[in-house]
């Protein structure tokens, strides 16, 4: 398969080259129908340049066929519900708003980064939602599960992934939501 957002990198199969992703990911892709998890592809990045901003400028990838996981947390009646929130990077989630209903929770806001990192055994700056926790929601912005293609963490800041955005749609726990995110400003 041919990966259009690269930019100045090369993707190779993620289902070959498995060893550059978290072991959480990884069992996440295996998990996955074969001809979906076909269509991902993954690259070797430098890891100090994980954070969006700094890898679309070194690698020429586009910020709009970027999109980012944001871990959100909310508690309600003494129960912590979780969920991951996939949104274009030039925008942000609604998470006081839109996610909040969603989680069904009285406040949410994003999950310490300490949290996020032990709950997913993911590292910061590369945290997906391929191979999250089972019971954690993951909300996709209808913008993104629309992109023919993004550009997402590998569970590590060494890696990212590419997929079409439908196939974010497709994991165990997701849902697409219209107006998960607004562009700042």
């Amino acid at each position: 398969m041919g990966w259009t957002a690269t930019g100045s990198l090369t993707a190779e199969s993620a289902l070959e080259k498995l060893e550059l992703v978290a072991e959480p990911v990884a069992d996440g892709i295996r998990a996955l129908a074969p001809d979906v998890a076909a269509t991902i592809g993954v690259a070797s990045i430098d890891p100090s340049l994980a954070d969006t901003a700094a890898f679309c400028e070194r690698y020429g990838v586009a910020p709009d066929a970027s999109a980012n996981c944001v871990i959100v947390k909310g508690k309600r009646a003494g129960e912590v519900r979780y969920a991951a929130c996939m949104v274009l990077a030039t925008t942000r989630a609604d998470v006081n708003g839109v996610v909040r209903r969603l989680l069904d929770v009285r406040s949410a806001s994003f999950a310490p980064m300490d949290e996020a990192v032990e709950l997913t055994g993911m590292e910061y700056g590369g945290i997906t939602p391929l191979g999250l926790p089972g019971d954690w929601a993951i909300f996709v912005d209808a913008a993104v599960a629309a992109a023919p293609e993004v550009v997402i963490g590998g569970g590590v800041r060494s890696s990212k992934l590419f997929l079409p955005g439908s196939v974010l749609s497709t994991l165990p726990g997701a849902n697409v939501v219209d107006g998960l995110a607004r562009v700042p400003g």
